[in-house]
C-alpha cells in the first residue's frame, strides 16, 4: 500500500486529458460567444451588450444547474461512465449546431434557432458530464487519502490546459474582425469534444480503477455497498433504499413547492423565467436532499457544510465570471491591446486566467502537500475565504487603474493582467479545494448529486453574473443596483470589491465552526 501512495494513479491523468479536451471545447466556444452575439448575431439591435449579457448569464447558469439532473441519473441509474460518454456526445452535437448558427449569421432567424438548439444540447450534455468526471477523481483514492486535495488541484490544471489553449486557437481562427469567421472557432470546439469522448472510451477500462483494482463508475452509486453501510445499519441505509422512504405524495409536494417558488420569483420578484427557475432550484433541491430520512446525523451535518460554503461560492463566481461578459467588454473597448504593432484579439484575454492556472497549480499542489505533511494546512473553509479575498484584491487593483478614467481613454494591458493573476490565485484556493471537499463530505450514495449541488451554486452565480454585467457603465448613463449608484467603471469594479471582501471575512469567521462540523474528514 505504501508504494501505491508514492504517486497518483494513472486514472487521474486519463481524467485530466478527458477534461482538458472538454474544457477546450467549452472555453473555445465561450471565448467567442459574447463577441459573436454582439458583433454578428445582434449587431443591428439597440442594446447588443445587454442582450448578450442576459443570454450569456442564462446559458452559463443552466450549464451549471443541469449537473443536478445528471448527478441524480448517474447515482440512481446510469453510473458515472455512461453519463460521461453520452454527455460528451450531446455537447459535441451542440457545438456543431453553434458552427451551423455562425454559418447563417446573416439570416438572423435561422441563426438564432440553430444557436438556441446548440445551447440546449450543450446545457443538457454538460449536466451528464460535469459532476460525474469530478466524482470519479475522488473515487480513485481511499476515502481518507490525504492526496485528494493535490489530486483535484492536478485535475484542475488539466481543466485549465484546455481553457488556456482554446481561446488562443479558436480566437486566432474565429475572432478575426470578420463575422463570417466565428464558425471556424465553433467547429474547432466541436472537434475538441469528440477527441475528449474518444480518449475516455478507449482507455477507461484500463485505468479507471480503485486502489484495490476494482472498476469504478460502471454501476449506479446507489447500488454499491461499503463497509460503512454494513457496520452502521441503524444510521446508514443501504444505497438504493435512499428514496424509497418518500411517498408519491411527498414528491408531488416538492414539485409543487418548486413551481410555487419559481412563480413567486417570476411574477413578484421581477426575475426572468430562467433566473426564476435557477434560483428556485437552488433552494428546493438542497432542501429535498437534506430532508432525506436515510441520512445519519453525521451525514446531515457534513451536507450542511457543503451548503454553507456553496452559498459563499456564489459571491466568488458571480464576480469571477465577469471575465466572459463585462471584462470582455472592457478588454474590447477600453484596453490597449497593441503589442509591437500587433493588435491582440479580445478573445485572447480568456486564456490569461487559464495560463496562470497551469503555471501556478503545481505550486499550489506542492504547497498543500508540504503544509499537510507539517500539519499546517489550512482547513478548506479558510482556503476558500482566502480565495474570496484574492478576488476582491483583483478588482481593487483594476478599480484604481480606471479611477477618473476618460471613457475614450484605453488603459494598459497590465491592469487586466494583474486582475487575472490575483483571480487565479483566488480560484486555486477555492475551486479545486471545493471539489475535494464535496467528495470527502458526501455520502457515497449522494456523491454525484451533491457534486451537482456544488455546481448549482455556480449556476446561480453565473446567472447573477449576467445580471450584474448589465450594470456595466457606458454612454455616460448612471445605473442603480440595490440603491448603489454606478456612474463609471470605478463604481462598477468597487461593487465586486465590497461583495467579495465582505463574503471573505464572514466565511473566515465561520471557518472554525465549519471545521468542527467536518470532524473526521479534515
Amino acid at each position: 500500500m505504501e508504494s501505491a501512495k508514492k504517486g497518483h494513479p494513472k486514472g487521474l491523468y486519463l481524467l485530466f486529458v478527458t477534461e482538458m479536451w472538454e474544457r477546450f471545447s467549452y472555453y473555445g466556444m465561450r471565448g467567442l460567444f459574447v463577441l459573436f452575439m454582439v458583433n454578428a448575431l445582434f449587431a443591428g439591435e439597440a442594446d447588443p451588450r445587454g442582450i448578450a449579457s442576459n443570454i450569456f448569464g442564462s446559458y452559463t447558469g443552466l450549464v451549471y444547474l443541469t449537473p443536478l439532473m445528471g448527478g441524480y441519473i448517474a447515482d440512481k441509474y446510469w453510473g458515472n461512465r455512461r453519463s460521461i460518454f453520452w454527455g460528451g456526445v450531446l455537447m459535441a452535437i451542440g457545438q456543431f449546431f453553434m458552427f451551423a448558427s455562425a454559418i447563417y449569421y446573416n439570416t438572423v432567424e435561422i441563426a438564432q434557432y440553430l444557436m438556441f438548439c446548440g445551447l440546449g444540447l450543450l446545457i443538457l450534455g454538460n449536466g451528464f458530464f460535469k459532476p460525474n468526471i469530478s466524482t470519479m477523481v475522488g473515487d480513485l483514492y481511499e476515502p481518507q487519502d490525504k492526496r485528494k486535495d493535490a489530486a483535484f488541484t492536478i485535475f484542475y490544471m488539466g481543466i485549465n490546459v484546455g481553457a488556456a489553449i482554446a481561446p488562443l486557437w479558436c480566437g486566432f481562427i474565429g475572432d478575426t474582425g470578420n463575422p463570417a469567421d466565428f464558425k471556424w472557432g465553433f467547429l474547432s470546439a466541436g472537434i475538441g469534444m469528440l477527441i475528449s469522448v474518444t480518449i475516455f472510451q478507449l482507455l477507461k477500462n484500463k485505468y479507471l480503477v480503485t486502489p484495490d483494482g476494482r472498476q469504478i463508475g460502471t454501476a449506479p452509486n446507489s447500488s454499491v455497498k461499503t463497509e460503512e453501510d454494513l457496520k452502521t445499519p441503524a444510521e446508514t441505509i443501504v444505497r438504493g433504499e435512499t428514496q424509497k422512504s418518500r411517498s408519491l405524495f411527498e414528491y408531488a409536494g416538492w414539485i409543487a413547492g418548486e413551481i410555487s417558488l419559481a412563480s413567486i420569483l417570476y411574477f413578484m420578484g421581477g426575475l426572468d423565467f430562467i433566473g426564476s427557475m435557477i434560483f428556485s432550484f437552488c433552494i428546493i433541491l438542497p432542501a429535498f436532499i437534506i430532508t432525506d430520512r436515510s441520512l445519519s446525523a453525521q451525514e446531515r451535518t457534513r451536507i450542511w457544510v457543503i451548503y454553507i460554503i456553496a452559498f459563499f461560492v456564489i459571491f466568488f463566481w458571480s464576480a469571477f465570471e465577469q471575465a466572459g461578459v463585462s471584462l470582455t467588454f472592457f478588454a474590447d473597448k477600453q484596453t490597449d491591446r497593441t503589442l509591437l504593432g500587433w493588435e491582440m484579439p479580445t478573445s485572447y484575454f480568456q486564456s490569461f486566467n487559464a495560463i496562470f492556472i497551469v503555471v501556478l497549480a503545481p505550486v499550489f499542489a506542492l504547497l498543500w502537500d508540504f503544509l499537510g505533511k507539517k500539519n499546517l494546512e489550512p482547513a478548506s473553509p479558510v482556503k476558500q475565504s482566502m480565495g474570496l479575498m484574492f478576488l476582491a484584491l483583483g478588482y481593487l487593483v483594476i478599480a484604481f487603474g480606471v479611477k477618473d478614467l476618460n471613457p475614450e481613454t484605453k488603459v494598459s494591458i497590465l491592469w487586466l493582467t494583474g486582475l487575472y493573476l490575483l483571480h487565479t490565485m483566488g480560484e486555486l484556493c477555492l475551486s479545486p479545494i471545493g471539489l475535494s471537499m464535496v467528495n470527502k463530505l458526501s455520502p457515497v450514495r449522494f456523491a454525484s448529486l451533491l457534486m451537482g449541488v456544488w455546481f448549482m451554486s455556480t449556476a446561480a452565480a453565473n446567472k447573477f453574473a449576467g445580471t450584474l454585467s448589465t450594470y456595466y457603465p457606458e454612454n455616460g448613463i448612471t445605473k442603480s443596483f440595490m440603491g448603489i449608484e454606478i456612474a463609471n467603471l470605478f463604481d462598477f469594479f468597487m461593487l465586486f470589491v465590497v461583495m467579495a471582501g465582505v463574503a471573505s471575512v464572514i466565511l473566515f469567521l465561520l471557518s472554525s465552526t465549519l471545521k468542527k462540523m467536518m470532524a473526521g474528514v479534515e
